[in-house]
């Protein structure tokens, strides 16, 4: 309705002006404690991204070698399952990523509450960073865990 529509522009007008008086102030870097909140807020989502990815492709690709590695001879070492475990993780990764994400949310990671430019600042985007690269590695240590699994059962093919 052109009514919405002329309440929508005058807002956005609004907006604009006060982004345009926020960008003229000096604004403060942003405090420890809210590098903190974005390092965490980052960190989170990427420890289980990193688990399910490590963890699913370990698995594929155990099953990829078992199956279709031993049909056409491809070996674990010539890099083709390992690429194929990665594929099947990566699509599986893509699937649930908004799972992830929704569950960070339940466990009451808030976005870190920071002006614009604040957001854009470099200690801002290095705690992001360093988040999200620790969280992965985190994650994909945990997401190792299948590899506790498959002694025993190289032991009952060695037996066999």
């Amino acid at each position: 309705h052109s009514t919405e529509r002329s309440c929508l522009l005058r807002e956005l007008h609004r907006f604009e002006s006060i982004a345009i008086a926020q960008e003229k102030l000096e604004v403060a870097p942003p405090s420890p404690g809210q590098l903190r909140h974005v390092f965490f807020h980052n960190a989170l989502p990427f420890v289980g991204f990193g688990f399910l990815d490590n963890a699913i492709m370990i698995a594929a690709g155990t099953q990829i070698e078992l199956s279709i590695g031993v049909v056409l001879g491809i070996s674990t070492m010539a890099g083709k399952t390992a690429a194929l475990g990665n594929l099947v993780s990566d699509l599986a990764g893509l699937g649930l990523a908004g799972y992830v994400e929704a569950l960070a949310s339940r466990l009451g990671l808030s976005i870190p509450d920071l002006t614009p430019k604040q957001a854009d600042m470099w200690q801002t985007r290095l705690s992001a960073h360093l988040g999200k690269a620790i969280g992965v590695t985190i994650g994909c240590i945990l997401g190792m865990f299948p590899l506790l699994f498959f002694g025993e059962e190289e032991e009952k093919l060695e037996e066999k």
